[in-house]
Parts: structure tokens; C-alpha cells; sequence
């Protein structure tokens, strides 16, 4: 089951902010919280007063509940990977190393009696998980989650960042990456010019980060990085499909009720023998092959334009396609809606056989 989940860094906010934070997230169906302790410069107590407290309540709501950490962390706090007992008394599910350690010492940490979970920094690129896999740790309690980067330009690379999801998801283990959400204000660290894992995503909407991070298959939970995002953008990203890319297109005509059956209610699919110029989706022709679809608006389609076929294309009436490229219409094709423009790079990302749906940007 794909989840949510929001960051808090408690030295920016109040107790009571950040229980608010938390229980408006918990209200929309938020599961995950991550949190930093390698930023922290305090000691042991200090750390338990500053995380103590709504780490507890949280862990009441049912949240997981995961702290960055590294091994300067197990040493400033005098700790060893014999003993997790610190973190679980934090209230702590897991804890993730952003910087690890040799390999043996994760597999050991997999075994601690408190079934804290172990999380692996994924955004590397080595053969980090391979090491950590031949010291047979338990697999149950290993997981993985990307960094993200609060310094303009430094992101990841959409090349890199399949390389290394897909390293971590094809051996079957969870993953995590962080999405922006622009009304933040809150990181770990001083510089915060947005915080993502994809540099391709720093400026884009939130929800558009998120579908994109659940489109490539290689993402199960999604986290906003920085702290405290608004309730609109909340409440936006968790109204996203997890499971099914829609996207978000604007009417070019006026539909009749045909029209909007084939595009808000018909299941669309992309055919497996597909092209390079249009997504299509072939249902509909069938479903309304006895329709008349007159033709409108027949103009020449641009990338992310949405078409239905009019009868003037005899057995192609009433087939949904959606453009990749530039193309000249034909005279029969009706250019009905069109991707909003921050979305159309997913329309280039659905693989053969996908599902696919569209929702109004009017709604």
C-alpha cells in the first residue's frame, strides 16, 4: 500500500505546531513522519525533550516514524549498533542512515529486539544495498528511502534517480522520496531553496511531484521534506491517485454528455502496440460505436492535446488518443481538451498496457 507522509524538524516550531501539523495530517491519511537527528547539536537529554514528547503522541496516531541519523550521530550521543534502545525510547519505528556504515553492522542492526526498521540512503548509486544483502540482515526490517536536496541545481538526474530506485525495487524493498511543497518554509539545514529528491521537480506542484514519483514504479511512499506545509497543499496531495496516473486536463470545447462519458468514465488504457505520436485508448470506440461524434474544433494537435475521433474516421470514432507530438489533424480528429502544461512530461512516461485516467482542472 502506497503512503504519505510529512517531515518535522522541531527546533523551527513550537510543541503545539507541530501536534497541529500532526493531527491535520493524521486527519488526511498521513503514515509517515521523517525526522533529523544529524542536524541536532544536542545532547541525549536535550534531544529527548526537543522529540520526546510528539514523537510519543504520533506514535499513538499510529504514524511511523523515522530519524535521519549517521554515524557521527551514534558517536556524538555515545551509542553503539549493539543498542538501539535510545532511538525506540524516542519513539522512534526506524531510523535512516544517511551515511552508513560497512555492510555487517546494517545486517546487525536488522535484528534489534525493539523491530526498528533500518532505512538505506537510496540516492548513492553503489553497490551500498548488495554489501548490506550479503551479511544476510533481516530483510523484513531493511527499507530504503531517498535524499533530498535543498540547494537549487543539486538534485537528482531523472536518469540517476531510475538507476538507483530500480537497484532497490527489483530486490523487493520498500522505498521512500521527497516531494516540495512551496508553502513551506522549514528544513534541517540553513539553505532551503525548495527541498526534493528529483531536481526536475523543485518548482513544479505538489501533487504533480507526487504523481510522478508513483507513476515510475520504483516509488511506494511519498514525504514532503519540508515543514509545514498548508493545509491546501495537505490536502491536495493526499487526494492523489497512488495508484493510477490522472491527470489534469482543460476542456477545449464544450462536451456533450458523450464526450464526457469517454473522458471521465470510460477506463482508459495505452494499446501495447504503441506509437511515437499518440497515446491511445481504443475502449471507448467500442463502447460508443453506434454514437454519432460530430466533429469540433479540428485544429492541428500539439503535445498534450486530447482528441476523440469523430465519425468522419468511421471504426476510429469515438477512439481517445492524446498527442506526444506535434501533428496536423486530419480533418476528422476533434482536439476536445489538453493536458495542463506542467503535467504533459507524464503523458511521455505512460508505458504500454498502462492505465490512465483524467480529471478538470476546473474541479
Amino acid at each position: 500500500m502506497r503512503r504519505l507522509g510529512i517531515s518535522i524538524y522541531p527546533e523551527h516550531a513550537t510543541h503545539e505546531e507541530i501536534i497541529r501539523y500532526i493531527d491535520k495530517a493524521h486527519q488526511l491519511g498521513y503514515e509517515r513522519i521523517f525526522t533529523c537527528l544529524i542536524s541536532q547539536v544536542a545532547t541525549r537529554e536535550g534531544i529527548e525533550q526537543q522529540f520526546g514528547s510528539w514523537t510519543k503522541y504520533a506514535e499513538t496516531l499510529g504514524f511511523e516514524i523515522v530519524a535521519d541519523v549517521s554515524p557521527d550521530v551514534f558517536k556524538t550521543l555515545d551509542l553503539t549498533i549493539d543498542d538501539l534502545s535510545f532511538f525506540k525510547s524516542l519513539g522512534l519505528s526506524g531510523i535512516r542512515l544517511d551515511l552508513g556504515f560497512s555492510g555487517q553492522e546494517e545486517s546487525q542492526m536488522s535484528f534489534n529486539p525493539y523491530g526498528l526498521c533500518i532505512e538505506l540512503n537510496m540516492s548513492n548509486g553503489t553497490k551500498y544495498i548488495d554489501n548490506i544483502l550479503s551479511y544476510q540482515p533481516n530483510k523484513s526490517k531493511i527499507i530504503a528511502c531517498h535524499n533530498f536536496y535543498p540547494h537549487r541545481y543539486t538534485g537528482l538526474s531523472r536518469k540517476h534517480f531510475d538507476l538507483c530506485s530500480k537497484q532497490f525495487k527489483e530486490l523487493g524493498i520498500r522505498t521512500a522520496g521527497f516531494v516540495n511543497a512551496s508553502s513551506a518554509q522549514f528544513g534541517p539545514w540553513p539553505v532551503s531553496e525548495g527541498l526534493c529528491t528529483l531536481e526536475s521537480h523543485r518548482t513544479l506542484p505538489i501533487e504533480t511531484q507526487a504523481k510522478d514519483l508513483f507513476n515510475s514504479g520504483h516509488i511506494d511512499d511519498v514525504i514532503i521534506a519540508n515543514m509545514f506545509a498548508s493545509d491546501e497543499e495537505l490536502e491536495t496531495l493526499a487526494s492523489v491517485n497512488r495508484e493510477k496516473l490522472m491527470l489534469k486536463i482543460e476542456c477545449q470545447v464544450a462536451l456533450t454528455p458523450v464526450e464526457e462519458a469517454i473522458l471521465f468514465d470510460v477506463p482508459h488504457f495505452n494499446r501495447g502496440d504503441v506509437s511515437d505520436y499518440v497515446i491511445r485508448s481504443t475502449q471507448s470506440r467500442v463502447i460508443y460505436k453506434n454514437e454519432v461524434l460530430a466533429l469540433k474544433n479540428a485544429v492541428d494537435m500539439a503535445e498534450g492535446d486530447v482528441i476523440i475521433e469523430s465519425s468522419l474516421y468511421a471504426r476510429y470514432s469515438g477512439e481517445l488518443q492524446m498527442a506526444l507530438n506535434a501533428m496536423t489533424n486530419s480533418g476528422k480528429s476533434s482536439v476536445v481538451a489538453r493536458v495542463v502544461p506542467e503535467e504533459r512530461f507524464l503523458i511521455h512516461q505512460i508505458r504500454p498496457w498502462q492505465s490512465f485516467g483524467f480529471i478538470s482542472s476546473q474541479k
